[in-house]
């Protein structure tokens, strides 16, 4: 596969995400929410706070998104191994470490407001195991495209 051909298909997958993003963060999570209040009037006085700290947690998502498309755009021009795309990568671990901590946070915060399940922080807690993965091999990833790019600074030098 070319750069070019690989770039396209990295943004045709960038934007399918965002667009499914946006249908969840926008379509179905409010409807789901308010099929909670429907079964359980309870659940009423906490629809807000939730679906707003969920709408806060996707801000660090859709950051990765742009981050990742301007990967893209420098892979697209053969310029895969680079500092730009190192400190960009760089970039994705953290606001993924920032995106588990806070929804680590508002969970256990939630928990003990009364405001959530134990159930729900127990899933919480696996998702928030598979973004610090995600976090910990993005930041290994950004450590190895900054190698090669020191690589190939030296390797461009050496007639």
């Amino acid at each position: 596969m070319k750069q070019k051909e690989l770039a396209f298909w990295l943004k045709f997958i960038i934007i399918g995400t965002a667009v499914c993003g946006l249908i969840i963060y926008a379509g179905i999570i409010p409807h789901f929410l308010r099929y909670l209040v429907e079964q359980n009037s309870f659940a009423e006085k906490n629809t807000l706070p939730w679906l707003i700290s969920i709408w806060v947690s996707a801000i660090p998502c859709y950051v990765v998104l742009i981050l990742g498309w301007f990967v893209s755009s420098n892979i697209g021009k053969d310029n895969s191994f680079s500092k730009e795309n190192a400190r960009h990568l760089k970039w994705v671990s953290f606001m993924a470490l920032i995106d588990v901590v806070y929804y680590f946070v508002i969970n256990l915060i939630f928990l003990v407001a009364d405001m959530s399940h134990p159930f729900v922080m127990g899933i919480a807690l696996i998702i928030c195991f598979c973004g610090t993965a995600f976090s910990v091999v993005t930041a290994a990833l950004s450590h190895l495209v900054e190698k090669a790019s020191v690589m190939k600074e030296e390797n461009d030098l050496t007639i």
